[in-house]
């Protein structure tokens, strides 16, 4: 009865849209195809008149959790590297504004449809982490070219590590006093504790903050046979650690049960091509790995693990091989 109350609440979304669409453009959506990509936002390839788009929806009760101004600069920034020949998806205006909204409230946007293939997570090839090694270093130019300004602080502060270990102590105790702990997920928590222990955290002063893509993985990237077709999903640009994009698309890409290494080198080459210079700081990926796991561990190892879906045990998987390996790192990626 939930999935035909959902395809309901779709197709009334839909219809709603198309209405829309009418009104901000002139020309009516011949075909919508649902796109089942994303949490919670409703997608469509839509063909029209205009010619072939995406139509996202904003899920009302996820858009509470953005700050509109933020969105908005995400999405003119997301513009900006379109117009610039940057390979992502252009956006459609209305009157000059980006976010449109129908009768009834509902808040969308129109894309550009972009060709390209999706990889899984791990199962990219050389000459695609090549590539997009380069355009992340392109996008990162882009970004903090001047265009916008630069704030005081990034978005994530690292956290102390007392702060942090108290953390996962009081996982443990919480876990401890319940009857369904399963001894591996104890044992999980107990990787990240030590982890943090060790963690030499003074790592971190050395990396520079700026503007970022903020969700660099698989589920927003699109592959050629070799290269890269368009990076999506700009909705979480802001000002933080750009080198946290390089830590997350090099875990989503070249990750397999281990970190293959001739995948992270493809990256990073290609990195090296438009950001020569930080580039070159020893231990640039290194170091971006661990402050992607000292961000990210507390989003994927919690206590409600059992109700994960496919990405986030992915994520979770990623996290719990950082953790065992986060003082190796150094010495792991040493030329990288």
């Amino acid at each position: 009865m939930g999935q035909i109350d959902s395809a309901v609440q779709e197709e009334m979304v839909l219809d709603e849209l198309k209405r829309a669409f009418i009104h901000h453009f002139s020309t009516p959506i011949r075909q919508a195809t649902p796109i089942r990509r994303g949490w919670l936002n409703y997608k469509w390839k839509i063909t029209t008149d205009l010619g072939d788009f995406v139509l996202k929806q904003y899920n009302q009760e996820r858009f509470k959790s953005y700050k509109p101004e933020t969105l908005q600069l995400a999405l003119s920034q997301q513009k900006r590297l379109s117009d610039l020949g940057f390979p992502c998806p252009t956006l459609l205006a209305s009157n000059g504004e980006l976010m449109l909204e129908s009768a009834n409230g509902e808040k969308f946007i129109v894309m550009g449809y972009c060709e390209g293939q999706r990889v899984p997570p791990g199962q990219a090839n050389t000459e695609q982490l090549y590539e997009l090694g380069r355009i992340t270093g392109q996008m990162h130019l882009m970004l903090n070219d001047g265009t916008l300004y630069r704030k005081s602080s990034a978005l994530f502060c690292p956290p102390s590590r007392e702060e942090r270990l108290n953390h996962w102590i009081e996982l443990q105790e919480r876990a401890q006093n319940s009857e369904n702990v399963q001894a591996d997920w104890l044992t999980q928590v107990e990787t990240q504790r030590v982890a943090t222990e060790n963690l030499n955290l003074e790592g971190f002063e050395s990396i520079e903050s700026g503007w970022a893509h903020r969700d660099l993985w698989m589920d927003n990237l699109l592959f050629h046979k070799r290269g890269v077709a368009a990076i999506l999903d700009f909705d979480r640009l802001n000002y933080d650690f750009p080198r946290l994009d390089v830590a997350r698309a090099v875990m989503s890409c070249a990750f397999r049960n281990t970190l293959d290494m001739s995948l992270a080198a493809a990256f990073m080459e290609g990195y090296r091509q438009e950001q020569p210079s930080p580039a070159q700081q020893a231990p640039f990926l290194a170091t971006s790995l661990q402050m992607l796991w000292y961000m990210e561990s507390v989003w994927w190892i919690h206590d409600h693990m059992e109700l994960h879906s496919l990405p986030p045990v992915r994520f979770a998987q990623e996290m719990n091989w950082l953790a065992k390996h986060i003082n190796d790192l150094p010495a792991m990626l040493e030329n990288l």
